[in-house]
């Protein structure tokens, strides 16, 4: 949601640590995040942020991203096959199409200023 003043979203970008792979979103950057408990949230602690693909340029040069798909196989988690960092997911959300941004790895991003959610994923 923009403030009505006629200024139009500011991108932000998550990237790896080594900066290969990218995912640039058309939109302000986010003041909340989400958490979730499930059984590979908990092991790579991304504070996540959702959104739609037609706002996402991703940067993934071949041979770069390496994937990586469990149980429903609703989420592809994609990682840096060089840094081993998880800038991004794609997948299948309640309402379609959706992809997740890791904001651990925007480096511009306040995490300690963002209001956390929590999601219950080790219930589904």
């Amino acid at each position: 949601g923009g403030a009505g003043n006629g200024e139009s979203p500011v991108s932000f970008t998550s990237s790896c640590h080594c900066g290969a792979l990218s995912a640039t979103v058309d939109e302000d950057l986010p003041t909340k995040g989400m958490i979730c408990n499930c059984s590979i949230c908990r092991r790579k602690g991304n504070v996540h942020h959702f959104t739609t693909p037609d706002k996402v340029a991703f940067a993934r040069p071949e041979g770069q991203v390496g994937e990586y798909t469990f149980n429903k196989h609703a989420i592809r988690h994609q990682f840096c096959t060089t840094c081993g960092c998880a800038p991004f997911a794609e997948g299948q959300g309640p309402s379609g199409p959706l992809v997740e941004i890791n904001l651990r790895g925007v480096p511009e991003c306040d995490l300690a200023a963002l209001e956390i959610g929590e999601f219950d994923g080790a219930s589904l």
